[in-house]
């Protein structure tokens, strides 16, 4: 079993904690992946992802530098077993000397603010995929979740929760926070895509080496950089719409498209994007849901498509997954659910690996 993971979001995690004064680093730490677990593990690569959060982070391109800046130091305490990844000969370089292998994303394209001169930059760094958007619309395009219907949904809920637990009034307001959540769950963005800025960076990274990570775009987005690029490009840490409804999953026209470019999409762990759960009414992950979500995308686009993306230390976890340590657990129980020895490598690194390949 060998391990390639297209989304963590851990170096954004390690550097808060740092700058909290609870320093706890890459090699160990209490997250959900550090580079033990990962040896542990049979990782072969893990994309680090420098996560900016808009509303949150100040002026975004100091935000990321600082992250990369952090990204830094850690290869740097690390170098005995942790090497980057620059183009696709280091993966096969860096797995001979023994080491795991780190390659740099960004997620979040506002961090570019637009200027080529910036995303020239972040190649520069090491950065080989940049997530477009987060959930801010931002001068490249538009994400799929519309923040005022999730500021709805949350006041709704909150409002059901002070009710009085059997009243008519608590299941009232209890219906009206289920519309509310379904509104902005289901709600995608078929009219803002890539905007012109945007195009001209998306055909910018393509020339550059750089892989388009169309996860948390617009709908409309996902068939701008599909009609913008000719190489492939992937949806690092997305599942399948017709299995769970949330606007972060794909459609299966998507998920054919995808598979079509030669593209690939990671499975994303999180339990509120494998199972829709009504308000009010916890929601359990499992390795079970990931493999329903695997055999459906598998049956629309082929097995080609398919990776892993897990979100690590970007969602809450479970018993079943509850961090790197939970890849073997994971392979046994898609086994289990029917996928062959030769099914599971190619999700779990090989078409992962053969986009690499072909892009970097």
């Amino acid at each position: 079993m060998k391990v390639i993971d297209m989304h963590c979001d851990t170096i954004y995690k390690l550097l808060c904690l740092e700058e909290q004064g609870k320093p706890e680093g890459l090699r160990r730490n209490r997250r959900h992946l550090d580079l033990q677990r990962m040896r542990d593990s049979h990782y072969l690569l893990q994309n680090f992802a420098l996560f900016v959060e808009l509303d949150c982070d100040g002026d975004p391109w100091e935000r990321v530098c600082k992250l990369y800046q952090y990204y830094q130091r850690e290869l740097e305490r690390n170098q005995d077993i942790l090497a980057p990844v620059l183009c696709y000969e280091d993966i096969a370089a860096n797995e001979a000397a023994g080491k795991l292998s780190a390659m740099l994303t960004v997620e979040e394209g506002a961090v570019c603010m637009g200027q080529v001169e910036k995303l020239r930059g972040l190649y520069d760094m090491g950065v080989r995929m940049m997530t477009l958007t987060w959930n801010f619309p931002n001068e490249i395009g538009f994400p799929n979740f519309d923040r005022e219907l999730g500021r709805k949904a949350s006041e709704a809920k909150e409002i059901w929760e002070k009710c009085e637990p059997g009243t008519e009034e608590s299941e009232r307001r209890r219906e009206e926070a289920q519309r509310a959540f379904e509104a902005f769950n289901h709600t995608c963005n078929t009219r803002d895509g890539l905007t012109e800025k945007g195009k001209e960076l998306v055909a910018e990274m393509e020339c550059l080496g750089m892989i388009p990570d169309v996860s948390h775009l617009s709908d409309a987005g996902f068939y701008d950089v599909l009609e913008v690029t000719k190489k492939p490009f992937v949806a690092s840490h997305s599942n399948a719409r017709s299995v769970c409804p949330c606007v972060r999953n794909m459609t299966d026209d998507m998920i054919r498209r995808l598979a079509e470019r030669g593209g690939v999409m990671g499975l994303n762990y999180c339990a509120d994007f494998l199972e829709e759960r009504p308000v009010g009414v916890e929601n359990h992950g499992s390795v079970a849901a990931v493999a329903r979500h695997a055999k459906h995308i598998a049956g629309v686009g082929g097995i080609e498509v398919l990776g892993l993306g897990s979100d690590f230390d970007g969602i809450s976890t479970y018993e079943e997954i509850p961090g790197a340590q939970g890849m073997e657990a994971l392979w046994e129980g898609m086994r289990r659910e029917g996928f062959t020895e030769s099914q599971l490598d190619r999700i779990f690194y090989r078409n992962v690996l053969r986009v690499y390949q072909e892009v970097l």
